[in-house]
């Protein structure tokens, strides 16, 4: 619901007929539209989580520790088993969602008479960091194919110069991966900016698909944010994180605020990364009905991008709201985005991909 604004009230001018970010949140059997993890945590780590916060809560009458010491130590840990690389805790930086992560380096590194660019489509929120940061945003198109060209990148920071560079990989909405060598060019051709790699989806890449996290001993300019939100099943936990070189984690430490994370993030955060082999169970079984869920739209003649990532856009439609529209009467709810002709669809249980694709069909085959 768009927000009525008074207009005697001093908003500031470029916020005047804004509308707050978000997609439709229904009450619908089937819902495929936020790239949720499907899967619930399981009851042992419920309790887990819940034994970590109790003890919290016997000393919620102090502050947190505003620099969640034992946390990065965690996650340092978690991404040494993930993604095979070291990294000290000074490293590590935390937020409540990777939202609040890319917030703080839009504020550290942004600003008036400052330029952020990124390549389109690409996550809608990104412009909007920019836009309260006082930020320039600049985007040059993607090829047809979702990938970057390298030429354009050139262009782009050539004519831009931005102080960041933000690069979903996997992207969202396409769930196409960057390769390693254009992270690294990117960070070579633009060494006077941040690259920001936003890796949310990055524990549903591909065997064989590389994180940007090896690239950091290497490049000081570059950041990478992953979340705890997807394989972690745990959205509504709202922890996000970023690791770097320890000289740009202590300036996203400047633009915080004060005890951003409570203590009870931190506990459940904690009692998560403990139960990480458990909760990360299913993104094998996420990755494969993903396969299976692209090749069945493929085998339907629709265009779907190479995904890593727990969604599929695929497309074109003539009329893709009234797709969406067909969809959400038969209790499924998915999401426009991306480009006007293409929607997007999470993966969900087999259970809920057999009504999307049953619903689709009966949307599709209609006379």
């Amino acid at each position: 619901m768009a927000p009525v604004m008074n207009t005697r009230l001093p908003i500031r001018p470029e916020l005047r007929g804004e509308s707050p970010y978000g997609a439709p949140q229904l009450d619908v059997p089937v819902q495929l539209n936020v790239n949720e993890n499907p899967y619930a945590p399981p009851s042992s780590v419920v309790t887990a989580i819940a034994n970590r916060v109790t003890a919290a809560a016997t000393h919620l009458n102090r502050y947190p520790d505003r620099d969640f010491t034992e946390l990065r130590h965690h996650l340092a840990a978690y991404l040494r088993t993930e993604s095979g690389v070291t990294l000290r805790p000074e490293q590590i930086w935390a937020a409540n969602g990777s939202n609040e992560v890319m917030l703080h380096l839009f504020s550290a590194f942004g600003g008036p008479d400052r330029t952020a660019a990124s390549f389109t489509p690409t996550y809608s929120m990104y412009p909007e960091y920019a836009r309260d940061t006082h930020t320039q945003w600049v985007t040059a198109p993607r090829r047809s194919d979702f990938t970057i060209d390298d030429d354009a990148a050139r262009t782009l920071v050539g004519d831009a110069k931005p102080s960041l560079i933000v690069l979903a990989s996997p992207n969202n909405p396409t769930g196409t991966a960057l390769p390693l060598s254009q992270v690294a060019a990117l960070c070579e051709a633009a060494p006077d900016a941040v690259i920001v790699i936003d890796e949310a989806y990055g524990e549903f890449r591909s065997d064989g698909t590389p994180s940007a996290l090896e690239l950091l001993n290497e490049h000081p300019n570059l950041a990478v944010t992953r979340t705890m939100s997807k394989a972690f099943a745990a959205a509504g936990l709202r922890l996000g994180y970023l690791a770097a070189s320890q000289e740009l984690v202590d300036v996203l430490r400047i633009v915080r605020l004060p005890y951003h994370l409570s203590a009870v993030t931190q506990a459940a955060a904690l009692a998560a990364l403990d139960s990480a082999a458990v909760l990360q169970e299913q993104v094998a079984a996420i990755r494969a009905e993903r396969d299976a869920t692209v090749a069945w739209l493929k085998e339907q003649g629709y265009r779907v991008p190479d995904t890593d990532a727990n969604f599929a856009l695929f497309g074109p439609h003539t009329d893709r709201h009234a797709v969406w529209q067909g969809l959400l009467d038969r209790g499924v709810l998915i999401r426009e985005t991306g480009p006007d002709s293409m929607l997007r669809v999470s993966i969900g249980t087999p259970q809920e991909m057999a009504r999307f694709k049953e619903a689709l069909l009966a949307v599709t085959k209609e006379p």
